[in-house]
């Protein structure tokens, strides 16, 4: 999810209103709409429309929705609303961070809150409410900066207006406003008298010098509650009354129900009903509704299910990389124009062909979503990253306007992307359950569960994919033609986002990173395969698979040179590129590598990538034990620009090296044979346990510049610098994830 993401269309049209099917002219404008609302304690928001976004060719309309972000109670608690999904990457933490610092508030006293769907909680850089390309603290930097610091200046102004005072002799710090005389007043004792104070058009945010929060290791707000189990996710959500769903899915995806036998199902103690519904890409299922899950799911695995899988495609993933391979052969769409006429009369020449799997997102806590349906209203409660897009869909799907469907955002355990699908499909196969159920005569909220099997075998993968690569070096080691084609699915083609993202046929997720950001005569094209799969971004989306092959090739022309992977990575940086060259030399420096002899069968690997804006740099030693590679430690430097919470930034590089881990073991790939998904469970879909983690050092490169996206990019880099200290021990070159020692060679360099 790059920046090219939701930056409009030329027609002005909202994304947001192209998925409700409502778009329609919206006026462009740079005005800010802030709100101050009647009652105890101060309520402070705006719709961001203005500064510090990315160029669009139009801007969302002002909201007509009060846009509260920011409330101090009387007893000095201040809550902050946070407008993304928090499931687990710390952002209930960092959001308020921001508002605390400019507000010059108590630490202590700040709580964070997960925001409804609404126009007000749109991103102020994306015009949509969304959770996604690392972009949360990057799009919000200034936006909630901007919110602390006129709530800050109200309670100065509203202070000195009751002391009869100056304003420049009333001080704001932790929480308290003090005065000439011993004059003292907490915020929340000044909150009300703040409200009645005019907004301030400009304010001046806080010099890095001044910070007292943000760079600094502050604890996150969730950790007492998760720690001690009184968090609630969605999958704990469970209102008085509510029903729980569990769907027979088609096994092959876009099958129908030819009919179906319930008897069985229905004798189960606690069963309600069993209803057809309608499932994603168009599609056709049985929901078992129960007073509890585990009724609901005896009652599926009672049902008697004839399939009509006529008339869809039934992938075999061998036939697939098959047919991959074979049009990895010829030139496809071109991406990137390079020049290639010195590649076959180049001295050497390395040839490679690369294999991705699918890959499942698999999250801690399986998709869920309770809906409440009623005549004129529907409310949901859900962990989406997509709040207002499947908002919206859900009122199309229930007949409503989008106004009458209210979304809750709850607390989520984990997604990797996986709650953000663009046609909403967990979202509208539980409102199509609550239709049916309402249809049948009942009443009540429903909540449809996956399990752990529908999660992995329900689809959204991230696409599998074929690289084909030929480089020719010259005598000098340098690189003088490189051709490479990509064969793979698109993510975006047939979504609202494919005006945005995909151009002259190329979807911009498949290629991203491709050359970057070395100097190399690349031509690149791509061909955009068809299969009856469902693809969607997983953690780093186009980077999972384009890092290991630009990272692993850089690698292996070093060889080619003659020359030190580190040093020849160092000539073709260019130097406009400091932040990778920073990046390489903190990881090398605290590594050791080149100075500390490792122990006998151990190798040191090195990858640098960018991706979401950050550029995250490996150096990694590994061995091979019993025939299986083996990672010992991990030492990351991190170029993310200003850092907001360094313990934040530790935690996402450490879980992105364990995912990252994931896809290089046996069994990280979901497979599918005559249209069906072959895994079904974590005992035959490998995730990284606690086992494979390596030791790892996070350091993060100084820099005050505005923060860049943290989420995604430590994952990247880690395979490729996996795989090259593995070539290291073995002589041979892995060019498929997962890993397979048995069908690596020795690379063949002409």
């Amino acid at each position: 999810m790059r920046k090219q993401w939701l930056i409009g269309n030329g027609d002005g049209q909202d994304l947001a209103a192209l998925v409700a099917g409502k778009a329609e002219g919206i006026s462009p404008t740079s005005r800010r709409g802030f709100m101050k609302a009647a009652g105890a304690g101060l309520v402070l928001g705006f719709t961001f429309t203005g500064g510090g976004r990315m160029a669009r060719a139009a801007e969302p309309k002002p909201s007509q929705q009060p846009n509260a972000f920011l409330r101090i109670a009387p007893d000095n608690t201040i809550t902050v609303q946070v407008n993304r999904l928090e499931f687990g990457q710390g952002v209930q933490t960092a959001l308020p961070m921001l508002i605390a610092e400019e507000l010059d508030a108590d630490w202590s006293q700040i709580r964070g809150v997960l925001a409804p769907a609404g126009e007000a909680y749109k991103d102020p850089v994306m015009g949509i409410q969304i959770t996604g390309g690392s972009g949360s603290v990057a799009h919000s930097w200034v936006q909630y900066r901007e919110i602390g610091a006129k709530a800050r200046a109200m309670l100065v102004a509203a202070a000195a207006e009751q002391w009869k005072v100056p304003v420049n002799q009333v001080k704001a710090a932790k929480g308290q406003l003090t005065g000439p005389g011993g004059k003292k007043a907490t915020y929340g004792q000044m909150a009300e008298a703040a409200m009645k104070q005019p907004v301030p058009e400009h304010v001046v945010l806080k010099n890095v010098e001044k910070f007292r929060f943000i760079g600094k290791p502050m604890p996150r707000l969730d950790a007492r509650a998760k720690s001690n189990g009184s968090q609630q996710f969605g999958m704990d959500f469970k209102p008085a009354g509510t029903k729980v769903a569990v769907v027979a899915r088609p096994p092959v995806f876009g099958a129908k129900v030819k009919k179906f036998d319930a008897a069985a199902a229905k004798k189960i103690k606690g069963v309600i009903a069993v209803l057809p519904v309608d499932v994603d890409r168009g599609g056709s299922g049985a929901a078992v509704i129960a007073e509890g899950y585990w009724q609901a799911k005896l009652g599926r695995d009672a049902l008697a299910i004839e399939w009509d899988t006529a008339g869809v495609e039934k992938v075999s993933t061998d036939e697939q990389f098959t047919a991959f391979r074979a049009l990895a052969a010829k030139p496809g769409t071109v991406a990137k124009q390079g020049d290639t006429s010195k590649l076959a009369a180049a001295p050497k020449k390395i040839s490679a062909v690369y294999e991705f799997p699918y890959l499942a997102h698999a999250p801690m806590e399986p998709l869920n979503c309770v809906v409440d349906l009623k005549r004129d209203s529907c409310t949901i409660w859900a962990g989406s990253q997509f709040q207002m897009m499947d908002q919206a869909a859900a009122a199309k799907t229930a007949g409503l306007k989008t106004e009458q469907v209210t979304l809750h955002t709850m607390m989520a355990g984990g997604g990797f992307g996986r709650r953000a699908t663009p046609g909403s499909d967990y979202i509208v196969e539980a409102v199509n359950v609550a239709k049916a159920y309402a249809k049948a005569g009942k009443g009540g909220p429903v909540k449809v569960i996956w399990s752990r099997e529908d999660d992995i075998k329900g689809g959204y993968y991230r696409p599998s994919h074929v690289h084909r690569a030929e480089l020719g070096l010259d005598a000098g080691g340098n690189i003088v033609g490189w051709n490479h084609v990509i064969v793979g699915q698109s993510i975006i083609s047939g979504t609202a986002f494919e005006p945005f993202m995909v151009k002259n046929g190329v979807d911009a997720t498949m290629v991203e990173g491709m050359g970057e950001p070395y100097k190399v005569p690349m031509q690149l094209s791509v061909h955009n395969a068809q299969a009856n799969v469902p693809v969607l971004w997983w953690r780093s989306v186009g980077a999972t698979h384009t890092a290991f092959v630009m990272e692993t090739l850089i690698d292996e022309a070093a060889v080619a040179a003659g020359m030190d992977p580190v040093a020849y990575r160092r000539k073709l940086i260019p130097e406009e590129h400091k932040r990778h060259h920073l990046a390489l030399e903190l990881a090398v420096g605290k590594s050791g590598y080149g100075t500390v002899k490792l122990p006998e069968g151990q190798a040191y690997g090195v990858a640098v990538h960018e991706s979401f804006g950050t550029v995250v740099a490996y150096v990694v030693t590994a061995s091979v034990e019993n025939g299986t590679p083996k990672l010992h430690k991990v030492t990351a430097a991190v170029h993310c620009n200003q850092p907001v919470n360094p313990l934040t930034i530790e935690a996402q590089v450490q879980g992105a090296v364990l995912m990252a881990v994931g896809t290089t073991l046996p069994g990280a790939a979901i497979t599918l044979k005559d249209g069906i998904v072959e895994q079904g469970q974590l005992s035959d879909y490998t995730v990284a346990r606690m086992t494979d983690m390596p030791q790892v050092e996070v350091h993060i490169v100084p820099s005050t510049e505005p923060p860049s996206g943290m989420g995604e990019p430590g994952l990247p880099p880690l395979a490729p610098a996996f795989a090259n200290a593995v070539f290291r021990v073995t002589g041979k070159r892995l060019r498929k994830l997962p890993f397979d020692l048995a069908s690596a060679a020795a690379p063949q360099v002409a």
